[in-house]
């Protein structure tokens, strides 16, 4: 995958949008006001920053030399990801899927429900307590 590819890909997802909020060098994705993406255009080789579960993001960093620690972000949870190198392109997809969904979630209700493919939270079926005699 390459930046143009990454970008694309970041742009088909509900309701993103995107700018260059911290300069003309990096390029930001955004659902809801909220960042799940910020792509360097001027790294060599192209990097971008991804949301990421603390624990998987621990995994990742460990599967894959070419994913450490988020560069000026939470190192719990974020990760720097180099686009262009060994990395899978369906891990990659994986990835920038999993940084928008955990912004979604992150979302208030009203918020998530104005994106299309999300459904809203199930609540847990609580049994009943049947009455003692």
């Amino acid at each position: 995958m390459d930046t143009v590819e990454f970008r694309e890909y970041c742009l088909t997802k509900a309701k993103v949008t995107e700018g260059t909020p911290f300069g003309e060098t990096v390029l930001v994705f955004k659902v809801a006001g909220k960042i799940f993406a910020l792509m360097s255009l001027d790294e060599v080789p192209a990097t971008a920053n991804l949301k990421c579960n603390p624990d998987l993001a621990l995994e990742l960093r460990d599967r894959y030399e070419e994913v450490r620690p988020g560069y000026h972000m939470n190192k719990k949870h974020w990760n720097t990801v180099e686009i262009e190198g060994g990395i899978p392109e369906a891990e990659l997809r994986t990835m920038i899927d999993h940084s928008y969904d955990l912004v979604v979630q992150s979302l208030p209700r009203a918020g998530r429900s104005t994106i299309p493919h999300v459904a809203a939270p199930r609540r847990p079926v609580v049994a009943k307590r049947r009455a003692r005699c």
